[in-house]
């Protein structure tokens, strides 16, 4: 009896140790943008929502796609979704609505001639900040796609597990 008890634990052992931990649900929010360069808002407003569309929906999809993290849509009410256009209050609270542990959010400050990346993750439950990292971009698509790449690999090098 104890010797099938003693053969059962490296197994149950096994088990334990092969299963995957629950994904972190995170809600990413669009970029803002600030233009501190005094160019004409028309062009910087058309120019610079495409780029920040374009940064979030590739950030989005390089999170999920090891399955460390599951993303989730935030729905603000109005677009973009982003902490330049709600009241940080409005932006948690869609986070929390979408079912968020984790809210990563952040803006572009540009000036000339390189333009500023703060990105910050918020543990929504604790209402603490767990990442906060400031990138320096150029102007080029090629600087956009290597911040976007840089910022990736750092959340998921980070611990953003919900204390």
């Amino acid at each position: 009896m104890y010797r099938c008890a003693l053969l059962l634990i490296p197994l149950l052992l096994v088990a334990t140790v092969g299963q995957a931990a629950e994904p972190v649900t995170i809600g990413v929010a669009e970029l803002g943008f600030l233009d501190g360069t005094g160019a004409p808002v028309k062009h910087q407003k058309e120019t610079e929502a495409a780029r920040a569309k374009k940064f979030t929906a590739a950030l989005r999809k390089d999170l999920g796609a090891d399955g460390k993290f599951k993303i989730v849509e935030l729905d603000c009410g109005k677009d973009p979704c982003s902490i330049a256009n709600q009241a940080p209050e409005e932006l948690i609270a869609a986070a929390k609505k979408a079912g968020a542990q984790v809210l990563i959010y952040g803006g572009v400050h540009e000036m000339t001639p390189a333009q500023n990346l703060q990105a910050q993750a918020l543990d929504i439950e604790a209402a603490k900040l767990v990442f906060d990292q400031s990138i320096t971009i150029t102007g080029d698509a090629k600087s956009w796609q290597r911040a976007e790449r840089d910022l990736a690999e750092a959340l998921l090098k980070a611990s953003l597990e919900p204390k």
